[in-house]
C-alpha cells in the first residue's frame, strides 16, 4: 500500500477497493479497506475539491427541506420587509441575519458569510 498520487495510483486503489469492499473489520482485508478509504478520501479532496455553496442557494435550499415560506423566514432573520431583497441578491445578509440563520436553520457560517453576486 502507497500514497496516490497519480490518476492511474487513484484507479488501482479504486479497483482494489472494490474488490475487498465487503471485507469484515478486524481482519487484514478489513484493515486494508480502511486504509484505502482515508487515502482515496485524501486524493479525491486535494484533486476535487468542492466549492462551498451560494450562501443564498443554501437558505433557499434549507427552506425547501423545512418547508419554509418567506414569512417563515422572516421570523429567523427579524425583518419581514427584507427577505424578497435577500433572496433575490439584493442586500446582503447582516452578521446577525447569518447567526440567526446559523442557529435557526442549521446553516454552517461559513457559507452564509462568503460573498455572493
Amino acid at each position: 500500500m502507497k500514497l496516490i498520487k497519480t490518476e492511474a495510483d487513484y484507479n488501482s486503489a479504486l479497483d482494489r477497493l472494490e474488490e475487498i469492499f465487503d471485507a469484515k473489520m478486524g481482519t487484514p482485508e478489513g484493515d486494508e479497506l480502511e486504509l484505502l478509504g482515508v487515502l482515496i478520501d485524501l486524493y479525491e479532496k486535494e484533486k476535487f475539491p468542492i466549492d462551498l455553496p451560494d450562501p443564498i442557494e443554501a437558505i433557499k435550499f434549507r427552506m425547501e427541506q423545512m418547508n419554509y415560506n418567506q414569512k417563515d423566514l422572516a421570523e429567523i432573520i427579524g425583518l419581514k420587509s427584507r427577505v424578497s431583497e435577500i433572496l433575490n441578491k439584493k442586500r446582503k445578509l447582516t452578521l446577525e441575519m447569518i447567526r440567526n440563520l446559523n442557529e435557526k436553520l442549521d446553516i454552517p457560517s461559513e457559507v452564509l458569510i462568503q460573498n455572493y453576486k
